[in-house]
């Protein structure tokens, strides 16, 4: 593996998030380049275990030849089925890092990037049959609108899904570029490439089902974990970090703490860190893809504890 697959980011913060039992287990949800995962090596010992998931075969050809360390090229909302299957029921910490890896976006022919041109691709595990392409050339201009404006929370999602509406009767859209000129009208001047990747959010969001699969593993990580086990999660937009917060808050995505009857909080998490961590300065200069990255930290409340907040 080299730094050219995919710069990780804030591997120290993380790190100190998941406090690290050299014996312990840990999951890391989203293996990549294996940045974050090497970093947790180092501090396991002998009886440490990590299994990390990544449902993109490329990462594969990142794998770690160590003994404690299993890759699966698996979509993580299935991470408690395939632990079972290796025998784990019970982890100590748990880290996704959500973001989109330098590789996908480097690699025009997956289509990640805006300012490459390349098949209108967007899936991560590309096993799977619906495409970017699929979702712009078959959806209607209501579901368009829909979708844009959800995912992507653009401010004229109507606009943009009736341009691509007429773009699409000319000829099919099946390349990112065709894609930003059928929109180029409605991107602000001096705003061009903010739009354009609110645009490719929305529809990778979609393509890869990504905040259902977020919130399979936020719930899954309840179970999991033992009590002082840790979950660390890092988010790159308000839409996932929202989930994170409300369920590292309150155990639901509605943010809603149930009490018991002396009014103390049954949410199975206490969240470690005050608000989300950024990345530090000297990292920002480092890497510029960190500028969006936000990580909260939670802890499992044991029973007894639950019971005594």
């Amino acid at each position: 593996m080299t730094n050219d697959y995919h710069q990780p980011v804030m591997v120290a913060e993380a790190l100190n998030g998941l406090c690290i039992n050299p014996e312990g287990i840990y999951v890391d949800a989203t293996f990549g380049g294996g940045g974050h995962s090497r970093a947790i090596l180092q501090h396991l010992g002998e009886q440490g275990r990590l299994i990390a998931f990544d449902r993109d075969n490329d990462a594969t050809a990142n794998a770690i030849d160590d003994a404690r360390f299993t890759l699966l090229n698996e979509d993580f909302r299935h991470t408690r089925n395939f632990l079972r299957l290796h025998g784990i029921r019970k982890i100590d910490g748990l880290l996704a890092d959500l973001g989109v890896s330098s590789h996908q976006f480097d690699v025009a022919e997956r289509g990640f990037s805006t300012r490459t041109d390349g098949a209108l691709d967007l899936r991560m595990d590309r096993r799977q049959p619906t495409t970017a392409a699929d979702l712009v050339n078959n959806l209607d201009q209501e579901g368009l609108t829909r979708l844009l404006k959800t995912y992507g929370e653009l401010p004229n999602a109507a606009q943009m899904a009736a341009a691509i509406v007429r773009a699409r009767a000319a000829e099919p859209i099946v390349s990112t570029q065709q894609l930003c000129h059928a929109v180029d009208r409605h991107l602000p001047r001096g705003a061009e490439n903010k739009y354009l990747a609110m645009l490719f959010q929305a529809l990778r969001i979609e393509v890869n089902g990504e905040l259902d699969a977020l919130k399979a593993l936020l719930e899954q990580s309840v179970d999991l974990l033992n009590p002082g086990g840790r979950l660390v999660v890092i988010s790159y937009h308000s839409l996932e970090d929202r989930l994170v917060k409300h369920f590292m808050r309150s155990g639901n995505f509605d943010d809603k703490v149930e009490k018991d009857f002396y009014g103390n909080s049954l949410s199975p998490l206490r969240p470690v860190s005050r608000g989300a961590i950024k990345p530090s300065d000297t990292e920002l200069e480092a890497n510029n893809r960190s500028r969006s990255a936000r990580l909260r930290v939670a802890e499992r409340v044991g029973h007894e504890e639950t019971s005594q907040q």
